[in-house]
């Protein structure tokens, strides 16, 4: 009886954790101005057919704090991921020197600035929303449960109770990831 509100909860839990993970690789990904090997995570290269991870055909490596290097590990491939990283979205203009190519980051201007405060908002603000369905589903599968008459309503509202504090938890963790992001990007 208990063992189904104890897994309810521990679902959702565990569901809201995984949102909160999500967000914090989203945010990584955003740049900040300096220089870290997480920013071309998302660059997806045509390696003989197949779309494959840049980290899976070449070694990135932080040259300084405003330039990657990027060592494709089959010399064929230099001009396949230069064509790639400068059509991300990511803004880039790579530059070839033998077999090695450096990406120089660009400093942020103040309108690229708020562009990526309103884009890291709106990741945050997703992740709060994942988190608020997670704990409408658990909620849901708890009425459920005292329908069956499985539970009673004070195992319901106990259990209620537990997933809220979850959810303002977990909501907290988001608000703290947004904020320290937009510091991050805004200090120049």
């Amino acid at each position: 009886m208990a063992q189904n509100v104890e897994q309810v909860k521990k679902d959702a839990e565990t569901r809201m954790a995984k949102s909160v993970e999500t967000l914090k690789a989203d945010l990584g990904k955003v740049r900040t101005g300096r220089a870290h090997p997480g920013l071309l995570e998302g660059i997806r290269v045509d390696y003989y057919g197949n779309k494959s991870p840049l980290s899976q055909v070449a070694s990135v490596a932080v040259g300084d704090a405003r330039t990657l290097s990027v060592t494709p590990w089959d010399k064929g491939m230099v001009p396949t991921i230069e064509k790639a990283i400068r059509e991300s979205d990511l803004g880039l203009n790579p530059a070839t020197a033998g077999g090695v190519i450096r990406v120089p980051l660009p400093a942020l201007t103040e309108e690229r600035r708020k562009e990526l405060g309103k884009h890291v908002r709106a990741e945050g603000e997703n992740a709060k929303i994942a988190i608020r369905n997670v704990r409408r589903d658990a909620n849901t599968h708890l009425k459920d449960l005292l329908k069956k008459k499985l539970i009673t309503e004070d195992d319901d509202k106990r259990a209620e109770e537990a997933i809220q504090k979850f959810t303002d938890r977990f909501i907290g963790e988001v608000d703290k990831l947004v904020a320290a992001k937009e510091q991050d990007i805004t200090q120049i």
